[in-house]
């Protein structure tokens, strides 16, 4: 409440421009869970469901005989790495160790004796797969070609480039036109315009109106018009082989 004069008048709370009591929060002093870190957890317990009332209970708790061992928390085993002693593992096969009837003493040269060196030819031996050393053919040599040689004298060299369009010999200063800028006038615009001929496509065949026969629909075997018919020739009966011939007497 403020005084104007005389009269009070209930304060704006819109004028306020501070935050209200309820913008500020502690943290919590109860549970584990972003506990305030200035005062002391106290031992934390937790309550389980209520079982379902009857006869058939299960009881889900641990019994007496069960031991939890105070270093398992809800966030895992508290403590640094520890180490176990086990036992001797078995090994991988059988040693691949030479018998006393592999050696062979009576084969040895005296030592006292002079004898030439001897080499014999192993097998390749494998290459280890982490070697930081690099291989001979993975160094490589500067190029002796161009001006950029470390440590070799090089003579003068000149490269050849595109020819520029300004400050170049063919560049148009005056910007005139060539001859090729202007479009002559066709000639028969102003002169007597000379024949012209096009080619088109090809015309369709002509059809006749008349339906003219050609040389075969002709047949002058069967023109009567200069003998009573035309001939014809008609097939017999065929005749048994058994029948007699017949036998004319020729009066001589």
């Amino acid at each position: 409440m403020t005084e104007v004069g005389w009269r009070k008048t209930p304060a704006i709370a819109a004028h306020e421009t501070g935050p209200g009591p309820g913008q500020y929060s502690l943290p919590p002093t109860i549970g584990f869970v972003n506990h305030d870190y200035t005062k002391t957890t106290r031992p934390a317990y937790s309550f389980h469901r209520r079982l379902s009332d009857g006869l058939n209970i299960k009881d889900s708790s641990p019994g007496p005989c069960y031991y939890v061992e105070p270093q398992l928390t809800r966030f895992g085993r508290r403590g640094g790495p520890s180490y176990s002693m086990l036992a001797r593992s078995k090994p991988t096969g059988q040693p691949q160790t030479p018998g006393p009837g592999w050696y062979s003493p009576e084969k040895v040269p005296p030592i006292t004796q002079h004898r030439p060196p001897s080499f014999t030819m192993g097998f390749r031996t494998k290459y280890r797969l982490v070697d930081p050393i690099p291989a001979p053919n993975s160094y490589t040599l500067p190029s002796l070609l161009g001006l950029r040689v470390p440590n070799k004298p090089s003579s003068p060299g000149f490269t050849i480039t595109g020819r520029n369009k300004h400050g170049g010999f063919s560049e148009d200063l005056s910007q005139s036109p060539g001859p090729g800028h202007y479009h002559s006038t066709d000639p028969n615009i102003y002169l007597h315009r000379p024949p012209a001929f096009s080619i088109q496509g090809r015309h369709s065949t002509p059809k006749t109106v008349f339906q003219t026969p050609g040389p075969g629909t002709h047949r002058p075997e069967e023109v009567t018009a200069h003998r009573t018919s035309a001939p014809a020739y008609s097939l017999g009966i065929r005749h048994s082989e058994f029948v007699t011939p017949l036998t004319v007497d020729v009066s001589q």
